[in-house]
């Protein structure tokens, strides 16, 4: 950094130091976790070249970032952001019970979300730059669901789904869908509107009943439990990145 880009906000520098999202570097600040020249930082803090900024006791200036990634089984009834008073988010279940050590734990955060009703397939990461090549429309990607419904299906639903639904202020992209059954069937998204899916069927007159994601790319499920993480690493984390033009 060069000293014409000082003082700037604390979130700016954990940004640009530690490839974090700003709204990432807010969360640290927020749960105390980034401190000052030795006091726990405030968001709104401004800092000069002279300032010394540390993450769980760590200086950002000094600290090398090790990035993870790992694949989760949100349960229903956890929320993915902005947890009221009486609910709980990703972290703090994974907290509570998951077998991760809270080192990690405290590091990571959800890119994208699912609603609260929902329950599948989350990545988690301390890596920022990963919210913008996922999360950007301007990126295409592959998110696949399992999708059950109140009644049958009507005849119409595959080719409409597909075609692409009006869904109040948006109509949705052409998507892929195969049907399981009279009342289930498989969806495939290349974007994520708020609740999509469940307006697109309510569209079509039926309800959701349950909604687990399975697949984002070419990371899958499987057989990962509610509230457990299972590592992204090897063949499938180097597919992964590369697809979002991205390195380790």
């Amino acid at each position: 950094m060069t000293d014409e880009l000082y003082p700037m906000r604390i979130n700016k520098y954990l940004a640009l130091k530690h490839n974090l999202t700003r709204r990432s570097a807010d969360t640290f600040i927020e749960k105390g976790l980034v401190k000052l020249n030795g006091k726990k930082a405030v968001l709104g803090d401004k800092i000069t070249e002279k300032d010394i900024v540390t993450i769980n006791e760590k200086s950002v200036a000094k600290t090398k970032q090790n990035y993870v990634y790992f694949a989760y089984n949100k349960p229903k009834g956890v929320v993915t952001h902005s947890p009221t008073e009486k609910e709980t988010d990703i972290k703090a279940a994974l907290l509570k019970e998951s077998t991760l050590s809270p080192h990690i734990v405290i590091e990571l955060f959800p890119i994208g979300r699912l609603d609260k009703k929902s329950e599948g397939l989350i990545i988690l990461t301390n890596d920022g730059r990963l919210s913008n090549k996922l999360l950007d429309p301007e990126y295409v990607h592959e998110k696949e669901y399992m999708v059950s419904v109140n009644r049958d299906l009507p005849s119409f639903f595959k080719a409409s789904m597909e075609k692409g639904v009006d869904i109040g202020d948006y109509i949705t992209k052409p998507c892929f869908v195969k049907l399981l059954g009279e009342k289930n069937f498989v969806i495939t998204l290349t974007e994520g509107k708020r609740h999509q899916i469940r307006r697109m069927c309510e569209a079509a007159k039926v309800e959701v009943k349950t909604l687990k994601r399975t697949r984002i790319m070419n990371i899958n499920l499987s057989s990962i439990k509610p509230n457990e993480a299972r590592p992204i690493d090897g063949k499938s984390l180097v597919s992964f990145l590369k697809s979002l033009g991205l390195s380790n």
